[in-house]
C-alpha cells in the first residue's frame, strides 16, 4: 500500500515545526519580527492537513481490503456445508484443506482490525494536533490586528499597577451570588485560601462556575465573558505567600467567547517582570485549557492534565492560580509543579497560600 502522501506530509511538518521551534528557542535580534512569518505558519498548517488526509486515505483503503476479506471468508464458510446444509465431517481431508484456507483470512482479518484501530488512534491524535495548530494560527491572526495599534498608541510600555485593592464584600441579591468590591465596580471571579474546593474540574465546570462565593470559588468563564464584554477590562491579581508577603497586579485584558476557548489577551504592553509573561508569553492570546479539553500551546502534552486545574496555559510554566492547594510546601518536585504558582514572583516551584482574581469592565472604569 502507498504511504508516500503521509511520509511527504510528515517531512513537510517536521521541517516546518523544526524551523518554528528553532526560531522561538534562540534570542532574536531587536530588528527582526517577533513572531513566526506567515509563510512558516502556512507551511506548518499545510503539512498538518496533508498528514491528516494521508492517514484518512490509508484508513479508507484498509477498510476496502477488510471488506474483501470478509466476502472471501463468507464464501469459504458457505463451501464448508453440503447441499442439504449439514456440516462436512470434521476430519475429512477436504475439510482440513478448507480449515487451512479459512484460517489465513481470519488471521489477516484480525491483523487488519488491529491495524485499523491503531490508525484511528493516530488520526484522532493528528486531529488534536491540527486543532492546536489552528488555535495557534488564530492567535497569530489576532496578534496582527493588535500589534500595530498597540505599539503606535503606546510608545512607552505601561507599568503594571501594584497597589492594594479595597477589601471585598458580598453583594446581596440573586445575581449569581457574585462577589463585588465597594469601590470601582470590581467583581471577584476567583478565590483560593484554604483548599476546601477541588479546582481540578472539567471544562463544563470551569465554564459554568463552582465553589462557594463566601469561600473558595470560580465564577465561571461564560459569566466572566459577559461581564467583561467586547470592550475589554482590567484584571487584578492578588497573591500571598506563606511568609505573609502579598502582591497585587493589574492588567488591561480582553477575554474571548467560547468559540475562542475563552482566550485571554493583553490589550496593551505591560513593562513588568511580575506580569508581562505570566499570562501571555510573547504576547500571544492564550486559550483556556482543562484536563478534558486541551487548548494550550504545547504540542507534546496537556498542561492541565500534567499539572492540575484549568488555566490559560502557554507552555505550562508561567502561572497557574487554579492548581492543587497545599497546606504545607511538599518536598517532592513532582508535587510542587502541580501547585498554585506565579513564576515571576515566588518562582515556579513555590505553592502560594492564597490568591484572588478580580475584573473591572472598561465601561465601569470610564463611569467612575
Amino acid at each position: 500500500m502507498r504511504c508516500a502522501p503521509t511520509a511527504g506530509a510528515a517531512l513537510v511538518l517536521c521541517a516546518a515545526t523544526a524551523g518554528l521551534l528553532s526560531a522561538q528557542g534562540r534570542p532574536e535580534p531587536a530588528e527582526k519580527p517577533r513572531f513566526a512569518s506567515w509563510d512558516e505558519v502556512n507551511v506548518l498548517a499545510h503539512g498538518l492537513l496533508q498528514l491528516g488526509n494521508g492517514l484518512r486515505e490509508h484508513v479508507e483503503r484498509t477498510r476496502g481490503q477488510l471488506g474483501e476479506l470478509e466476502r472471501r471468508l463468507g464464501s469459504c464458510g458457505a463451501a464448508c456445508k453440503d447441499p442439504e446444509g449439514s456440516a462436512a465431517p470434521p476430519f475429512a481431508p477436504e475439510n482440513l484443506i478448507l480449515t487451512r484456507v479459512l484460517y489465513s483470512p481470519q488471521t489477516q482479518l484480525k491483523a487488519q482490525n488491529s491495524r485499523i484501530q491503531q490508525l484511528f488512534q493516530k488520526v484522532a491524535q493528528q486531529q488534536r494536533h491540527l486543532e492546536k495548530q489552528h488555535l495557534r494560527i488564530q492567535n497569530l491572526q489576532s496578534q496582527m490586528g493588535h500589534l500595530v495599534p498597540m505599539h503606535l498608541g503606546h510608545g512607552v510600555a505601561k507599568r503594571a499597577r501594584r497597589k492594594r485593592l479595597p477589601k471585598m464584600a458580598q453583594l446581596a441579591g440573586p445575581a449569581q451570588n457574585i462577589s463585588r468590591l465597594h469601590n470601582g465596580g470590581w467583581t471577584v471571579i476567583q478565590r483560593r485560601q484554604d483548599g476546601s474546593v477541588d479546582f481540578n474540574q472539567p471544562w463544563d465546570a470551569y465554564k459554568d462556575g463552582f465553589g462557594d462565593p463566601q469561600g473558595e470559588f470560580w465564577l465561571g468563564l461564560e459569566k466572566v465573558h459577559r461581564i467583561m464584554g467586547e470592550r475589554g477590562s482590567r484584571l487584578a491579581v492578588q497573591l500571598q505567600d506563606w511568609e505573609g508577603n502579598a502582591e497585587s497586579l493589574q492588567f488591561p485584558v480582553h477575554l474571548g467567547g467560547e468559540d475562542t476557548a475563552y482566550s485571554l489577551q493583553l490589550t496593551a504592553p505591560v513593562a513588568s517582570k511580575l506580569g508581562a509573561t505570566a499570562f501571555s508569553p510573547r504576547g500571544l492570546s492564550l486559550p483556556f485549557s482543562t484536563w478534558d479539553q486541551d487548548h494550550d500551546l504545547r504540542g507534546d502534552k496537556n498542561c492541565a492534565k500534567s499539572l492540575s486545574g484549568g488555566w490559560w496555559f502557554g507552555t505550562c510554566g508561567h502561572s497557574n492560580l487554579n492548581g492543587q492547594y497545599f497546606h504545607s510546601i511538599p518536598r517532592q518536585r513532582q508535587q510542587l509543579k502541580k501547585g498554585i504558582f506565579w513564576k515571576t514572583w515566588r518562582g515556579r516551584y513555590y505553592p502560594l497560600q492564597a490568591t484572588a482574581m478580580l475584573i473591572q469592565p472598561t465601561a465601569a472604569e470610564a463611569a467612575s
